[in-house]
């Protein structure tokens, strides 16, 4: 395969699908979230403090959740079949969320003739008498293989795995696992082998490197770490009230309230739990390193106020909604600059940072850290690519939440993250939500590349995203720090407060959200879940447009402008041939004396398994082209999704304006989706 004829896919840069929506037998309440349109599925309005009772999550037991799981188990082959699954494919059942008023989002993994389907994870969301209403799913792709026998061998997978962990600083000379799976993560399901290699990177963090293999050319089609990184005398939080253990004279950091989470020491180790923190009197730590229970002591800290945020917030009784609590390793090697979750261990584990004087264990990195865990359990967003930095941003956003909902007057809310821990040596923080590049190398904006970046800077889209629904932009100071957040197309964002921003990524997140989710996708998701919480016609609804136009995902609410202006749109869809001639869509502009301005926004949703082989173009009523977007062989990301700024000046406002798309290499398709013109 090329470029007309060669083209191989096996770059970091994945070729992915966008997350797919099907719908059985209901309005498409998904499909219209990616426009600016109102979602019919949801009520029109719902009141302006609090979300629509009616789609608020249950609060679940354990023991209720677990017996709906059982009872979806149950279920799968009638559900495969009603949902239109091949013979050869089956559900397992990963996650159940119930709403008040009776509707069940079921979350699935799929095997395709006894094998895993890696990337062909679905959520099924069902009414209260069980009919299927929606099917949201990772990949809209045929699951058909027509050879499992591999042409590759296992061992030349495995050597290949183990070579790419070692280019990253690994230093196993052999593959841990290896499995045969089916690879549907990028457009046309394969046949592959999924390689895991483990050890060390290079920083000393755990290494679980996962390669995909294409089982018929021996192809790397896909790689991503396993390893997500990131009364009490604490260092950070100052003195706290610990929950722990007495057993005859002696107490241990093992907090029985919250799922029975337990605290240990590594003691410098890099493996094991080392031990659990015990002594004889229940004062733990002196607020500096030079007591070991110090960095315990905030970690058991960390993991309690990060369980009661989520118990509280969104009724979530632990990392898996089980009521079964993770545990803390803390003193992790040896002067080890970072902090990581992971999920073969279900723990959080904590360097001691530079010359073991910063430990990684402040509120906000413990936060952080557990909500990698929630992540894992829920979306499992796959940690590379785009996906990879809505899977960072979404434990820097909960790790934000964590420290805000704490209220703890040494370590006050703030959208700084990792600001106590002094990761940088110079008293700066790892990372800022208002302004993200401000740490020298995060992105304030989407752009077509931004999947490229590293996943905790990749993230920055995400993490402005959300500051911005919050707070709002422009200047402004909380708790003490300034902030000054600024959008992409210069136009304001006005918050709708922290608490709903909350609620409407954790919904997200749940029940829309899927391993390969991108932006595009994380917009569509959060507008559904906007609509269902507070209504299609809501503030809060329009300020998740505005907050995503505002990071240059999509464009603004009421036609783009934000702050008014005279739109135009066209929403009918036009398939784009595969390498084929150009194609059109118009729309007619009437009304506007003048010429156009020099700032016309042009704003395009187009839905495409390769964006990097279009070409698209604004043609005037005189038929004057101008340039929006120009192909790349190496943008192999899904859809776009932009506003782009035009200085049509020389034009003549009205007539008949054309958004010209073409495919100018072969394998992939798309459609036009919807365009708008805006005058400002």
């Amino acid at each position: 395969m090329s470029s007309s004829s060669s083209r191989r896919r096996t770059s970091h840069t994945t070729h992915r699908r966008a997350a797919g929506v099907a719908l059985v037998g209901v309005s498409a309440l998904l499909a219209a979230a990616v426009q600016a349109g109102a979602a019919s599925a949801a009520p029109a309005n719902a009141s302006p403090d609090r979300v629509n009772p009616a789609h608020a999550a249950l609060k679940l037991s354990p023991s209720q959740r677990a017996e709906l799981i059982r009872d979806a188990s149950s279920a799968t082959a009638q559900t495969a079949r009603e949902i239109g699954l091949g013979a050869k494919e089956k559900l397992v059942v990963k996650d159940v969320v119930k709403d008040a008023d009776g509707t069940t989002h079921t979350r699935y993994e799929r095997t395709y003739a006894g094998l895993p389907v890696l990337g062909g994870d679905l959520i099924v969301d069902t009414d209260k008498q069980g009919a299927a209403k929606r099917v949201i799913k990772a990949t809209n792709a045929a699951l058909k293989v027509s050879d499992l026998t591999p042409d590759v061998s296992k061992s030349a997978a495995e050597k290949q795995a183990v070579g790419r962990a070692k280019a990253l600083g690994s230093t196993k000379s052999a593959a841990d696992s290896a499995r045969k799976v089916i690879w549907a993560g990028s457009g046309k399901p394969v046949l592959a082998y999924e390689t895991v290699v483990g050890g060390l990177q290079d920083d000393g963090t755990p290494n679980e490197l996962h390669v995909i293999t294409d089982a018929a050319t021996g192809a790397k089609l896909y790689e991503y770490q396993g390893i997500e990184t990131g009364v009490g005398n604490t260092q950070y939080s100052g003195q706290v009230t610990l929950t722990t253990t007495h057993s005859g004279s002696t107490y241990t950091l093992n907090d029985g309230a919250r799922g029975g989470h337990k605290t240990y020491n590594l003691n410098h180790g890099t493996s094991g739990t080392g031990s659990l923190f015990s002594q004889s009197t229940d004062t733990w730590g002196n607020g500096t390193t030079s007591n070991a229970a110090t960095a315990g002591a905030d970690a058991h800290y960390g993991a309690a106020v990060t369980w009661d945020f989520y118990k509280n917030t969104f009724g979530r009784t632990g990392i898996r909604n089980d009521g079964v609590a993770a545990y803390s390793r803390v003193h992790y090697g040896n002067s080890y600059v970072n902090a990581f979750w992971d999920d073969s261990c279900f723990c959080m584990t904590y360097g001691d940072g530079s010359n073991n004087q910063d430990p990684l264990t402040s509120l906000d990195v413990a936060g952080h850290e557990m909500s990698h865990g929630v992540t894992s359990n829920t979306a499992g967003l796959n940690y590379s690519g785009e996906s990879g930095g809505l899977n960072e941003a979404t434990s820097d956003i909960f790790g934000t939440g964590v420290e805000f909902y704490a209220n703890n007057s040494s370590d006050p809310g703030d959208y700084l993250i990792g600001e106590k821990i002094d990761i940088n040596g110079d008293g700066t923080p790892l990372r800022y939500m208002d302004k993200p590049s401000k740490d020298g190398s995060s992105a304030d904006y989407w752009y077509s590349g931004v999947g490229n970046k590293n996943v905790h800077y990749s993230s920055g889209v995400a993490n402005h995203f959300f500051y911005l629904l919050s707070e709002g932009s422009g200047a402004k100071v909380i708790n003490g720090v300034s902030y000054n957040s600024p959008t992409s197309d210069g136009l304001p964002v006005t918050g709708i407060g922290r608490d709903k921003a909350l609620q409407i990524w954790y919904r997200a997140l749940t029940t829309k959200f899927t391993s390969s989710t991108n932006y595009a996708g994380a917009r569509t998701g959060t507008l559904a879940a906007a609509a269902e919480l507070y209504g299609s016609s809501s503030a809060e609804y329009a300020a998740v447009q505005d907050a995503w136009a505002a990071v240059n995902v999509g464009s603004r609410s009421g036609g783009g402008g934000g702050g008014g202006g005279t739109s135009f749109e066209n929403g009918a869809n036009v398939s784009i041939p595969d390498n084929g001639p150009a194609v059109t869509s118009p729309i007619t502009v009437s009304g506007v004396s003048g010429n156009a301005p020099s700032n016309l926004q042009v704003s395009v949703d187009i839905v495409h398994t390769w964006r990097g082989d279009l070409v698209i173009d604004l043609v005037a009523p005189d038929g004057t082209a101008y340039r929006l977007k120009n192909s790349s062989y190496y943008d192999s990301a899904d859809d776009v999704h932009a506003t782009y700024t035009v200085n049509a000046s020389s034009e003549t406002a009205n007539g008949t304006w054309k958004l010209r798309v073409q495919d100018v290499a072969s394998y992939d398709t798309g459609y036009i989706d919807d365009w708008k013109l805006t005058f400002p």
